[in-house]
């Protein structure tokens, strides 16, 4: 049985991964991170999550970004912007994609995986530079040379299937897949309840998605 290990925030591109990884033959492990987030329900939406599509195992790993600050993810001091403006907005998380992948990449060593998978996206992205193909180019090198695995021939790849997809396209592969998007939370200032904000640009990303697969969308609002 060939292995992957799957990172998963909880939301509907994670989710769409973690069903393309099982589709793909892989036994799945999931990872989520406490780094310091505005909200715990994309922890609790990934645990749903990784329970309900089957994989084999789930981690929580915790590292307190928060202390480095820089985006309204993590310093509550911040405002989450409503609206997309010029260049890379607060919600950008400074090296968050690299250290999720870094950890990814140990744990697919200690599991002798053959793959990580990421649900970065080029298309439906709010500007992040750690979603773009050149990041995702640059870290495979990286991986071949940082672990005995790579080092020896044999590391794991990093798979981004929705790199060049648009949010209608996840939305609709996922649910030919059986992603149940109800048990997800995309929002980046969900409530106490797991309600969404329905304004965020992560909120409208998604809901626009839903509309041009034709699909409801299931998402609890505020």
């Amino acid at each position: 049985m060939k292995r992957a290990v799957v990172l998963l925030s909880g939301g509907l591109d994670s989710a769409t991964c973690l069903a393309m990884a099982q589709a793909a033959g892989y036994e799945c492990h999931t990872l989520a991170f406490d780094y310091g987030q505005r909200h715990r329900t994309e922890l609790e939406a990934a645990a749903r999550v990784s329970v309900s599509l089957g994989a084999s195992s789930h981690r929580v790993v915790g590292i307190s970004l928060d202390t480095i600050g820089g985006s309204s993810l993590t310093d509550t001091s911040m405002a989450v912007p409503e609206q997309e403006g010029e260049g890379v907005p607060t919600t950008y998380v400074p090296a968050r994609n690299t250290v999720f992948l870094s950890l990814g990449l140990g744990l697919a060593e200690v599991l002798a995986a053959q793959a990580i998978y990421i649900g970065i996206n080029a298309v439906d992205y709010s500007g992040y530079p750690d979603c773009r193909p050149a990041f995702l180019t640059a870290f495979q090198t990286l991986a071949d040379v940082a672990t005995v695995a790579g080092v020896e021939g044999h590391g794991p790849r990093i798979e981004a299937p929705l790199l060049s997809m648009s949010k209608a396209e996840i939305v609709t592969a996922g649910t030919q897949l059986g992603v149940d998007y109800g048990a997800t939370i995309s929002c980046y200032q969900a409530d106490e309840d797991g309600r969404a904000c329905g304004r965020c640009d992560s909120c409208r990303l998604r809901r626009a998605g839903f509309e041009a697969a034709g699909l409801a969308d299931p998402t609890r609002y505020v």
